[in-house]
């Protein structure tokens, strides 16, 4: 094929034979966001870029190298949004869901970054975001913690970890970041390009540096951990009492400073190692600060995202089957007149209660053709009907699993017998 009519690079087709896994997994996230009492919002992909800039900060990779960023036609510079967040935040904000109320909201989709494609990165990627809005204690912190240990017990998922660090409150990063951008200085012949950059504006971003040569001289960096005043160790004490009392098992990481400019307090990561060097499966933490920084009122908030195409790739790892949906009748009409009986009986069928999955043959063909037909669909039962069957105002019904043969039924019977049959199968 033409190459200008491939997909673009880092975006990638999803098949039908591989969209049931993802339903299954999309559908077992979804279940257990409304037990927890989650509300689904849907944000638009695209937003200006200052949201982005302001939120995600300006000194980031994503802001810096990896957004896809545009002028429209009133020369407005507006962004495909690189995470979903900002766009969350701005739509609490502008619709006035943050008045005297709290929020518990979550929603998915396609997000995009330039970067280069490898095995579970890619430039367009979905994710589920989950953010809760309003709730100032360690509490909620351990429940969006707990809820994500049992989004992965749901789907089975058993090689993940999950790493915790506290970033503290802003002045407890401010008396951090004095002593962290002393000890860079004392080191600055040994930094990378990047690090030298981000040395002046934002040294934390240090710690996040995956330069293999630079892992030693973060190594020997201060621990922010020595730094939490009272209120940020009393948080951190806090979470950690609950999870433990969950019986969430986790390692403290005191190099976790997560990529966005709007986290304080608590972060997290579930991390594998099945996945190669993309260990992230699900990451977040708290951005009490984000609100305000946008224009609103302070407004404490945690959230995380789940990368999908990750998640989907360690549950077909686990072995768990996700059949593609297959329908319970498969309808074979052979003559002209059977054909409109035929479309009316499929959409009696597919009615009926509790309703019937029916495939209607649909192409034209002869009975031996339409049979084959039938027989690839997966369908347990066929319901055959031919203009002789239209004069007679019956159907036969016929297993297609098992050793039955063939019944005549009258039409109006015809879902009794499809069930029947469905249980002689099961």
């Amino acid at each position: 094929m033409n190459q200008a009519l491939q997909a673009i690079r880092g975006m990638s087709d999803l098949l039908p034979a591989d969209s049931a896994r993802w339903q299954a997994v999309e559908g077992a996230i979804r279940r257990t966001l409304d037990d927890y009492g989650y509300r689904e919002i849907r944000v638009p992909i695209v937003e200006r870029t200052e949201l982005f800039q302001r939120s995600i900060g300006e000194v980031t990779d994503i802001v810096e190298k990896e957004m896809y960023t545009f002028d429209d036609r009133n020369g407005v510079s507006i962004t495909l949004r690189p995470e979903a967040t900002a766009g969350i935040v701005r739509a609490a904000m502008e619709h006035g869901l943050l008045h005297n109320q709290r929020q518990k909201l979550w929603c998915t989709g396609p997000m995009f970054r330039y970067e280069k494609p490898q095995k579970g990165r890619y430039r367009q990627f979905h994710q589920f975001d989950v953010e809760a809005l309003g709730f100032p204690g360690p509490d909620i912190d351990a429940e969006i913690i707990v809820m994500t240990a049992r989004i992965f017990r749901t789907l089975g998922i058993r090689h993940v970890s999950l790493q915790l660090n506290s970033l503290g409150s802003s002045e407890d990063r401010a008396r951090y970041r004095a002593d962290l951008t002393e000890y860079f200085r004392a080191h600055h012949d040994a930094l990378d390009e990047d690090s030298r950059r981000r040395l002046e504006r934002n040294p934390l971003r240090i710690l996040d540096s995956k330069n293999p040569a630079m892992q030693a001289i973060v190594a020997g960096a201060p621990r922010l951990t020595g730094y939490l005043g009272d209120d940020s160790a009393a948080h951190f004490a806090g979470l950690r009492s609950l999870l433990d009392a969950a019986g969430v098992a986790y390692t403290v990481n005191p190099r976790l400073v997560r990529g966005l400019d709007y986290y304080g307090r608590t972060v997290f990561e579930w991390v594998t190692d099945q996945l190669g060097a993309q260990g992230a499966v699900c990451a977040g933490g708290r951005y009490d600060g984000l609100v305000a920084h946008l224009g609103g009122e302070p407004t404490p908030a945690i959230g995380f995202a789940i990368g999908l195409e990750r998640l989907v790739e360690l549950h077909s790892l686990a072995g768990h089957a996700a059949a593609a949906t297959i329908p319970d009748v498969y309808l074979v009409a052979v003559g002209d007149a059977a054909l409109l009986a035929g479309l009316r009986l499929a959409e009696d069928l597919r009615e009926a209660s509790p309703p019937l999955r029916v495939e209607f043959h649909c192409g034209g063909g002869g009975f031996k053709a339409q049979m084959r037909r039938a027989d690839r669909s997966g369908a347990a039962v066929a319901v055959i009907i031919g203009d002789d069957e239209v004069q007679a105002g019956t159907a036969g019904v016929k297993p297609l699993r098992g050793d039955a043969g063939q019944a005549s039924v009258p039409l109006a019977g015809v879902a009794d017998a499809v069930r029947r049959a469905l249980a002689g199968v099961a």
